[in-house]
């Protein structure tokens, strides 16, 4: 959605970078590319004029020029006044201290509620609530029917007690207002904790869309009201919620089609413009495509700075607790990490969903755009279909995977020998690594790490080799003698003691006043503590 203005504000910054002061020149012309970027993503004129005036007051006060980065210190100005622009800090839900929580769905037709109902319902029953769908939208053709479908996929129960119309050459009958009125009852009824009422909206604002919102809101009395607008239809955000904010008025913002390709300039001028938050952020088709709207992360979004907070807040909805342990408990033990290992791992990144959303979230990913974009999320459904073409013993004994096997494995899983041969080649990196780690060799790479080049330990390749002799470095036979026996000389000289302690151990090695074997560690733990 933000990739266009990611990307100029990213090539704005850019020539701020090693300037140890900034002018006003450099500031202006900073400010200048900024307002430039921001009208190009549809962001409302009002807004985008408030916030450069804000950028250029801070720019050239003194947190800035006496700064030891001013270039780093403008960026981080830009960034708090999205995040200002975007709300501040997160809305949650009002909930309601005598259950049900009554929330109505409010937007012109197309915007997604009916999607978006569907999200939310699936969203609220993870956090252990017990929501209902009330279907009160009987004018759009087959609305209750979707609505009905959305449910089930959520496994959350639907009140419809009429059809609606299925096509648009029908008149629409039946009273929305009683069957929002009848929801809430039925919710009372039925000890639902929450209900969401899915309203009819209008292709355009219209007296009559606005009573018949009105009415229901009335008639329910909604804890909140959310305002559902799509990210991408770009200046004509603003009149909408104008609009619905003075025609019904609504509590938050949803945000729905946030992962179209649009300018996204409504997401920084709806919380501007009504003063009412964003809190919901709608991203894609599926149910699980739906975030809480958080203004800071999505402020780092925007300057490519990632948005690691909520890539943890996923997987730790997604992972599988056991099978986390299970595979910590394969580490300690020193165990061979199978391919039925990597499978497991593959689909539990899986449940995480699409590998191009995720990279996407991390830092600097817009830089690499262009590759994610062409990244298959596909391949990891060919890795799947080649482990489980294999036999359990291949499985578990890949190095007995031949010629022969790697063909009958391609063709089991439709896929060709080179993708076999380069699955195994990555599998077998991975267990060399997983290895080198388990048995405290630290991560293969990475310079000061114990056992890696340049590291602490003896893991490189030069410190093999214990027995063999160091050549000396002169050609002459004189100089070469004199240096293989400083060499040999230096070589049993005995070690120096070493100084001070570390981790409790005195200078002699021994332990001082601490005893390994006094802690609950897991199953071959010692080593790491110097022990036997």
């Amino acid at each position: 959605m933000f990739n266009s203005l990611s990307d100029r504000l990213a090539a704005t910054f850019k020539n701020l970078k090693g300037k140890g002061r900034l002018s006003e020149a450099d500031i202006d012309a900073t400010a200048r590319e900024i307002r430039r970027a921001l009208l190009d993503a549809d962001v409302a004129v009002p807004v985008v004029r408030e916030f450069i005036a804000h950028i250029k007051e801070r720019s050239l006060g003194e947190e800035v020029s006496q700064a030891l980065n001013p270039g780093q210190q403008v960026v981080k100005i830009v960034q708090d006044e999205l995040v200002n622009i975007l709300g501040g800090e997160t809305r949650r839900l009002n909930l309601a201290k005598n259950p049900p929580t009554v929330i109505m769905l409010v937007g012109l037709q197309g915007a997604g509620k009916t999607t978006l109902a569907g999200k939310l319902s699936k969203h609220l029953k993870e956090q252990g609530h017990t929501p209902l769908l009330v279907a009160a939208d009987l004018q759009r053709p087959n609305a209750v029917k979707q609505l009905q479908v959305n449910g089930e996929r959520a496994g959350v129960p639907v009140y419809a007690p009429h059809p609606g119309v299925s096509s648009e050459f029908e008149d629409a009958t039946g009273d929305p207002v009683q069957v929002a009125r009848n929801g809430v009852a039925e919710a009372k009824a039925k000890h639902n904790d929450v209900v969401i009422v899915d309203t009819a909206g209008r292709l355009g604002v219209d007296a009559e869309l606005m009573q018949q919102a009105a009415d229901i809101r009335t008639a329910v009395q909604p804890d909140e009201v959310l305002f559902v607008i799509d990210a991408m239809i770009g200046q004509d955000a603003v009149a909408t919620a104008q609009s619905f904010n003075e025609g019904v008025g609504f509590t938050g913002v949803v945000l729905s089609k946030l992962d179209g390709d649009a300018r996204g300039g409504a997401a920084l001028s709806v919380r501007s413009v009504t003063g009412k938050p964003v809190m919901f952020a709608s991203t894609g088709e599926n149910l699980s495509d739906f975030e809480v709207f958080h203004p800071d992360r999505m402020a780092s979004r925007i300057l490519d700075m990632g948005d690691v907070m909520s890539l943890i807040e996923q997987a730790e909805r997604s992972w599988d607790k056991a099978e986390a342990e299970k595979m910590a408990q394969k580490f300690v033990d020193q165990e061979d990490f199978t391919l039925d290992d990597f499978l497991d791992q593959m689909q539990q990144i899986k449940k995480m969903g699409s590998m191009k959303k995720l990279l996407m979230m991390m830092p600097g990913a817009q830089g690499m755009r262009q590759q994610l974009e062409q990244f298959d999320d596909r391949q990891i459904d060919r890795i799947e279909a080649i482990i489980r073409s294999m036999t359990p013993h291949e499985r578990v004994a890949p190095k007995i995977i031949n010629g022969s096997r790697r063909a009958r494995i391609a063709r089991g899983s439709g896929a060709q020998v080179s993708e076999v041969n380069g699955l195994l080649e990555r599998f077998g990196q991975a267990q060399k690594m997983m290895k080198k780690m388990a048995a405290g060799g630290g991560m293969p790479g990475m310079p000061g790490m114990p056992g890696m080049p340049g590291g602490g330990g003896g893991g490189s390749k030069k410190g093999k080799g214990k027995g063999k002799k160091a050549k000396p470095r002169s050609g002459n036979p004189v100089k070469a003698a004199q240096e293989m026996r400083e060499l040999e000389e230096r070589r049993n000289r005995p070690a120096a003691p070493p100084q001070g302690s570390a981790f409790g151990q005195g200078a002699d090695g021994g332990p001082d006043g601490f005893d390994p074997s006094s802690l609950n560690l897991p199953k071959g733990f010692e080593k790491y503590l110097g022990g036997n």
